[in-house]
């Protein structure tokens, strides 16, 4: 009897000894093996999560309002108050109206004018080439990038 006892007191430690000998020297090549399962989760985490903030700032960035041009717009004036010939678009100094790009002639019939962008000579509007540089303004259809009014809603302008 007390040889069982004896008997199962050894095989017990035995056993203990044997379960502290894989805790405490385990089987690397194993280990190394089951690395590549431990690291991906954390790999496709960070890239979910990093391409998720990407596609969530893409969705919600601040986009200027573009509108098409349908006619004729007024023209801008200086601190005097003279108007100002704009660069590259179909105007009229007698109505004081800017036109859409592609315009020859205003709606009374009178010959447009246009400034060149590159070498700044103004020209009648129905000359594709610029005399002076030789630029060709081909533009058929313009847009305006809406100029908001003031600064966003609770920041300042950069002064």
């Amino acid at each position: 009897m007390s040889g069982d006892i004896w008997a199962t007191l050894q095989q017990a430690w035995t056993d203990i000894l044997a379960l502290l000998a894989k805790v405490l020297s385990p089987d690397w090549n194993a280990l190394i093996l089951l690395l590549p399962l431990l690291v991906a989760p954390v790999v496709l985490l960070y890239l979910a999560a990093s391409g998720g903030a990407w596609t969530l700032f893409g969705i919600t960035k601040p986009r200027p309002r573009v509108t098409w041009e349908a006619g004729p717009r007024a023209l801008e004036r200086d601190t005097q108050g003279a108007l100002i010939s704009p660069v590259g678009f179909p105007f009229s100094l007698r109505m004081g109206l800017v036109y859409p790009s592609g315009t020859i002639r205003s709606d009374d019939g009178e010959d447009l004018a246009v400034v060149c962008p590159m070498c700044r000579v103004e020209r009648p509007a129905q000359i594709p080439t610029c005399g002076s540089c030789g630029l060709v303004l081909g533009v058929r259809q313009g847009m305006t990038v809406a100029r908001p009014a003031g600064p966003p809603a609770g920041g300042a302008s950069i002064a």
